[in-house]
């Protein structure tokens, strides 16, 4: 044990005497994070040149014990040569775009480059779930774990201290794990990026007088990814990955959650918000150092989770392990509240997602009536046959004064709002709708926008919507 405890106090020492000596340096020279008071919340510029002082002091720790009078490698030190080259170049990635900046297909680049060298050099997938995963396989799962791993740190890196700290929660949990099962060289390469990160906090907890930058959270998620790699390598138990994953459990659900709610807006998924997992708790009335805190404690949940995990070899425990998990997880996530997600649940609990779907398809077989029609009675049928599904309660359509009318059996018409469709020159379509009726279908837009174009096509007119860009559309109350 004492050959760790001296290789993680090296390492804290270092961080302790560099931290402020890189940070007074690059606050000369104003490489400083600007605050916005949205995203960035902190007060005044600091410097982001952390990482610096964190991949110094870790590479002196090992350096400083590498064996003298050329003496071969000890084997607990085996593992840190193989993962220096590629800690390096994802390093210089984010160092790179902390000074110049860069788009993020330039960051993807450089963080893939990392993590094929870190396959290169033994770091690769074993199995999943249990099963064995083929050569084809386990480089391309690999290298998606590691941009995970890798992206997940530099995202939840918001606040002064969550990153380093979570990464200090999550590299104790890999050392204690990796000292369990007799992994010394996986427990070496842990504990000196134990101790920069808890020496980096005395500089970066709020308020922070210097933070990560890139160069820094992206090193620390990339190794911690690796050290997850590693641990399922040597670990026995039927689901070797579950482990490292809960030991990281809030930057990658924050990653996850970022994926699927900007997908459910159409955003971007390298695009900025302000719906991080620490915004939302930010949001709900905690100050900085309350929500850092309490983020601190649930790592030390799931580095609970994590441990037992590791240790469980009976499939049925197993899964009780991870169904636990998983519960207090989506506690947690219905606790934030997202929008996004409350929203898709109605949605799905309410049928409106399959009445959309359902329209979808019916918008398809509509314009193809239409197309396919051979009179304007033809045309005036295929539009009566889907006004329920549109949920229109009446229709009125005038073409060069010939007037067709359809309401659904027992409307009342003393509260109603229309929505009149010009048809070229050749007249118009009315569509009615009681006051206080549910939602309109998602589908309704391109509902009007085809009745207008295909009718319009259909009289040998272009439509009044494209000739007009967004389209006349004259909304009137009824009473």
């Amino acid at each position: 044990m004492k050959p760790f405890v001296w290789i993680g106090l090296q390492s804290f020492g270092f961080t302790l005497i560099l931290t402020p000596i890189i940070r007074d340096i690059f606050r000369s020279y104003r490489v400083v994070d600007q605050p916005d008071q949205n995203r960035k919340v902190h007060l005044h510029p600091i410097p982001r040149v952390g990482g610096i002082a964190i991949a110094m002091a870790y590479a002196l720790a090992f350096f400083l014990n590498l064996p003298k009078d050329g003496q071969p490698l000890s084997r607990e030190l085996s593992l840190l040569p193989n993962l220096l080259p590629a800690a390096l170049v994802v390093f210089a990635t984010g160092l790179i775009d902390d000074f110049i900046g860069l788009k993020p297909w330039q960051k993807l680049i450089g963080q893939i480059g990392a993590a094929g060298l870190a396959c290169w050099s033994g770091v690769s997938l074993a199995s999943v779930g249990g099963s064995p995963i083929s050569a084809g396989w386990a480089v391309p799962l690999t290298i998606g774990w590691l941009l995970v791993c890798t992206n997940a740190f530099n995202l939840v890196d918001g606040l002064d201290g969550l990153a380093a700290g979570v990464g200090f929660f999550a590299t104790l949990t890999v050392f204690v794990a990796a000292l369990l099962h007799g992994n010394s060289p996986l427990a070496f390469a842990a504990l000196p990026l134990a101790g920069c990160l808890l020496g980096f906090l005395c500089f970066n907890f709020n308020p922070a007088t210097v933070f990560l930058g890139d160069g820094g959270s992206l090193l620390i998620g990339f190794l911690l990814g690796c050290f997850g790699v590693i641990w399922s390598q040597k670990t026995l138990t039927l689901l070797g990955l579950t482990a490292p994953l809960m030991a990281m459990s809030i930057p990658l659900i924050d990653v996850l959650l970022c994926i699927v709610r900007r997908w459910l807006r159409h955003q971007p998924i390298f695009s900025a918000d302000r719906g991080h997992i620490h915004h939302k708790l930010l949001d709900r009335g905690l100050t900085t150092r309350q929500t850092v805190l309490l983020l601190y404690g649930l790592c030390g949940v799931g580095a609970m989770f994590s441990i037992a995990q590791s240790f469980v070899n009976n499939l049925g425990l197993a899964a009780v392990v991870v169904a636990a998990f998983v519960t207090v997880t989506w506690m947690g996530v219905h606790y934030l509240s997202y929008a996004e997600f409350m929203l898709a649940g109605r949605l799905l609990r309410v049928g409106e997602l399959q009445r959309s779907v359902s329209a979808r398809l019916q918008l398809a077989a509509l314009e193809k009536a239409i197309l396919d029609a051979k009179s304007l009675n033809d045309c005036w049928t295929a539009i009566v046959n889907v006004r329920d599904t549109f949920g229109f309660a009446g229709m009125r359509m005038n073409i060069g004064g010939t007037v067709y009318e359809d309401w659904r059996p027992g409307i009342s018409r003393e509260h109603y709002w229309v929505m009149t469709i010009p048809i070229g020159t050749h007249g118009f379509v009315e569509m009615a709708r009681e006051l206080g009726s549910p939602t309109l279908p998602m589908v309704v837009v391109p509902f009007i926008d085809l009745i207008a174009s295909a009718l319009s096509d259909k009289l040998g007119e272009k439509s009044a919507f494209a000739s007009a860009g967004a389209g006349p559309m004259l909304i009137q109350a009824d009473h």
